[in-house]
């Protein structure tokens, strides 16, 4: 726990740091300038910690290339490396001095090429303010072996996009706690893993997570992912490699939909939250596609369309977990409708979840989780074929201020607890429980138009259903208030009346 604590100062610290920039620039700018310099300290130190041991024990291969790459340690030329840049953090070249080095990083290590930011020297940025934060990341270990160890740039960088993320800048990045409950659910212990809207990446680095708490290695997985938005992707791939996942994000930002960069590939996992209810996202263009098996979806909503790029992307055995909104669950739209049947004819829905309000910094709409299966009855697990689990999660989390909730570890255990239950792959028994899960047949979907809201499916909670008192009791105060608006109602329609007379319009 001590660590953890350190840990928190740390980020705080320097949170507090640079925020002196804030004010001085618009967002974007002032979240890349930032996570920009972390990213830089990150390589240095790891760079500088196998300089310094090359050094001691074999000096004649401290300048060698291979000596640092063979251990996925970026390479850095000298003029790339901090202590260059900690010398020249009072001087007014110092933008100069840190664009100069992301730019020989980028030159000598392919898999961040055009990635780094490189507007240090602007002339809106302020050079003082600068070197003050340069001055407060030279006094951090971030890249040492124990804090590789902890995570602690790691900790630091996904601090930032929370923190950039609640200040109203959060469409790159997903809660960490609605991540953690898509792999907690679909378990992607080794394979290949796939997000065609990757965000900043978290959902690789909650995979990470997870494999290495199940004593496994983050080599077993091969990550993949895409991202429209180029600064978006930017930050991707630096979040990727201060965390050591090797990645193929593509060989530049693209539309999904319409420019898939991974043809021809297929995924054991894909893990998305797809942009919600986006309009006029191009159908046109891509009508004839093949990934369309389920029916062709329509241009006024890409959801479906999401749901069925993803899909379409799974290997025979392969399993999904999406973010949707809320109105995916039961729109009636002719094309939704159609291909929300065929999916669940053939199968495919294996889980939904009803997530609480105010998960996410940005948008406030109501979300649930969708659980894909390609096959519901593989060997390893119960034969499903046929039904779909529905969890109420509603009334989940804690709010952690006014206005963002979130899942506790506890509360992603019984969800995940629940699922694993019903697929027989954690030795419990799955048993419904009255307002929160229920394992329902095709026939009972069909009989509900085939909507998908949990509320329809798992019914009232027992200690909710009410005696005869408490019934009697609630129906006098709605009476009540009742009869209180009636009466006001009564008293405003004389007030029109009487202004409507005063101009010789009344009866």
């Amino acid at each position: 726990m001590p660590a953890k604590s350190n840990e928190l100062k740390i980020e705080d610290k320097l949170w507090e740091a640079c925020d002196k920039f804030r004010g001085s620039m618009d967002q974007s700018t002032y979240r890349n300038v930032v996570l920009g310099l972390i990213f830089l300290k990150y390589v240095s130190d790891t760079f500088e910690e196998q300089h310094a041991e090359l050094v001691s024990e074999y000096p004649e291969d401290a300048e060698d290339r291979d000596a640092y790459t063979e251990n996925n340690i970026f390479w850095l030329p000298e003029n790339a490396r901090w202590s260059v840049i900690a010398a020249a953090a009072k001087t007014p070249d110092v933008g100069t001095v840190i664009d100069t080095a992301m730019t020989a990083i980028e030159n000598e290590n392919d898999s961040i090429k055009g990635v780094l930011p490189k507007n240090y020297a602007s002339d809106d940025l302020s050079k003082e303010r600068l070197g003050e934060v340069i001055d407060l990341f030279t006094d951090v270990q971030v890249g040492d072996e124990e804090s590789r160890k902890n995570d602690v740039l790691g900790r630091v960088y996904e601090f930032f996009l929370r923190k950039f993320a609640t200040n109203g800048d959060g469409e790159f990045y997903t809660p960490r706690s609605i991540v953690r409950t898509l792999v907690e659910m679909i378990q992607p212990f080794s394979g290949k893993i796939y997000d065609p809207c990757c965000g900043s990446g978290g959902m690789f680095v909650q995979s990470e997570e997870f494999v290495s708490e199940h004593q496994g290695t983050i080599l077993d997985l091969s990550v993949y992912g895409q991202e429209w938005n180029p600064t978006t992707w930017r930050l991707a791939k630096m979040n990727l490699a201060i965390h050591g996942i090797d990645n193929n994000l593509g060989p530049r930002n693209a539309n999904t939909l319409l420019d898939d960069q991974h043809r021809g590939e297929r995924f054991d996992y894909a893990l998305a939250n797809p942009p919600f209810n986006v309009k006029d996202w191009g159908a046109d263009k891509v009508a004839d596609d093949a990934r369309w098996k389920w029916g062709i979806p329509g241009n006024s909503n890409a959801n479906y369309a999401w749901i069925e790029h993803i899909l379409s992307k799974l290997a025979p055995d392969g399993k999904a977990g999406i973010v949707l909104a809320n109105g995916a669950l039961s729109t009636s739209s002719k094309d939704e409708l159609a291909i929300r049947k065929a999916l669940l004819e053939d199968h495919k829905v294996d889980a939904i979840v009803a997530m609480p309000s105010q998960m996410f910094y940005s948008v406030s709409i109501p979300v649930a989780v969708w659980i894909f299966d390609m096959n519901q009855a593989s060997a390893n697990e119960r034969d499903r074929t046929g039904e779909t689990l529905f969890i109420d999660a509603r009334e989940m989390g804690t709010m952690t201020d006014r206005t963002h909730r979130e899942f506790s570890r506890k509360d992603i255990d019984k969800i995940a607890g629940i699922y694993h239950a019903y697929t027989g792959t954690s030795g419990e028994v799955y048993k419904d429980v009255p307002g929160f899960c229920k394992a329902a047949t095709l026939k009972d979907i069909v009989a509900n138009d085939y909507v998908l809201t949990p509320g329809r499916y798992v019914g009232l909670a027992d200690e909710e259903q009410m005696s005869d008192e408490e019934f009697d009791d609630e129906m006098n105060k709605l009476n009540s208030v009742l009869r209180d608006q009636f009466v006001q109602s009564d008293r405003l329609q004389e007030r029109i009346l009487n202004a409507l007379r005063g101009i010789g319009y009344g009866d």
